[in-house]
């Protein structure tokens, strides 16, 4: 097994750091990656920002309620982006139907993912910790306002890299079988006995692992996270920012 899938292997999520910034040409570094990620049809249709103001990220954490959004070596936050595109249009083209479609929507997300998944990799590689931030969307309309975002810019998710200060366990992942299908989708019912033998795994980490511990499985997880709606407020957001409309 080569280095690299060994640092993808030994993933886990950080969210303790030391109080030792990271250099400028590691976060630079970090950007470079991101950059040469896979991108759709080259459009490179996120943007980067980098949060470096203890105040933004103190209203940042307010909106997340996690402290590692504040302590932490560097914010960056991904946004799905298709304001340079438009910008590009001058009077004489129309653009506007394809910009706000669906198909376009997702081209955006999958840009930024793979950006932030190549800048993940490249920050780990570096034997720095990083910790993904979706609860920026617990109040979206907050984030846009504090970072001035145009229209057909939204704010996706933050990602936070420092120097661990400890080292959770690694958390098990759903089997091969369950989410790996050769040629066609695999019934619910033939996966049902992958997911069971995740659920006693899971269990088990759940009540092993060195901090935290608990009784619960994924398949319990799962229903309670569903059952309740959140961020309701996403879907008028987006469009309301000129995207996902058709």
């Amino acid at each position: 097994m080569n280095q690299t899938v060994e640092t993808i292997l030994n993933h886990r999520s950080i969210r303790k750091f030391k109080d030792e910034p990271v250099t400028k040409e590691q976060i630079h570094t970090i950007i470079k990656a991101a950059r040469q990620a896979s991108t759709s049809s080259n459009v490179m249709a996120y943007t980067i920002i980098g949060i470096t103001d203890t105040s933004l990220k103190e209203e940042l954490y307010k909106v997340s309620g996690h402290l590692h959004v504040k302590n932490n070596a560097h914010l960056f936050i991904f946004c799905g982006d298709l304001n340079r595109i438009n910008q590009l249009a001058d009077d004489t083209v129309s653009i506007e139907d394809n910009l706000e479609s669906t198909e376009q929507f997702i081209v955006a997300t999958i840009d930024a993912a793979l950006a932030a998944q190549n800048a993940t990799i490249a920050a780990e590689s570096m034997g720095l910790g990083i910790c993904y931030i979706g609860s920026l969307r617990n109040d979206i309309n907050r984030v846009n306002e504090l970072l001035e975002l145009p229209q057909h810019v939204l704010p996706l998710f933050g990602l936070v890299v420092g120097h661990p200060d400890h080292q959770p366990d690694i958390k098990p992942r759903l089997p091969l079988e369950a989410v790996y299908h050769e040629n066609k989708y695999l019934p619910f019912q033939e996966q049902q006995k992958f997911i069971e033998a995740y659920d006693n795994e899971i269990e088990q980490y759940y009540q092993t692992r060195s901090s935290n511990t608990k009784i619960d499985t994924w398949t319990d997880q799962m229903i309670r996270k569903f059952s309740q709606p959140t961020r309701m407020d996403v879907s008028p957001f987006v469009k309301q920012k000129g995207l996902n409309k058709k």
